[in-house]
């Protein structure tokens, strides 16, 4: 595992100490390695819906009725897609 120096500044150390003694994380890089992962699936997720807004964005008007758009939705979710 790489090894690093941060500095934070006094609330933020004040914070993680408090995390640590309520037992949510056993040491101060438990708990940065946790933002920081939870960061990066923040960013994917981001990213995704990004993404997929593009794709209906690009897809056109459709002229489905709102009542058929959502009972396909409903059957991607249960299909798994």
């Amino acid at each position: 595992m790489a090894r690093q120096t941060i500095s934070v500044n006094e609330p933020n150390d004040r914070w993680m100490k408090q995390k640590i003694e309520e037992n949510e994380f056993s040491s101060k890089s438990e708990l940065i390695n946790d933002l920081i992962r939870r960061q990066r699936e923040q960013e994917e997720e981001r990213l995704w819906l990004r993404n997929e807004l593009i794709k209906g964005e690009n897809s056109g008007i459709s002229n489905k009725s709102m009542a058929e758009i959502l009972a396909e939705a409903k059957q991607r979710v249960k299909n798994g897609q």
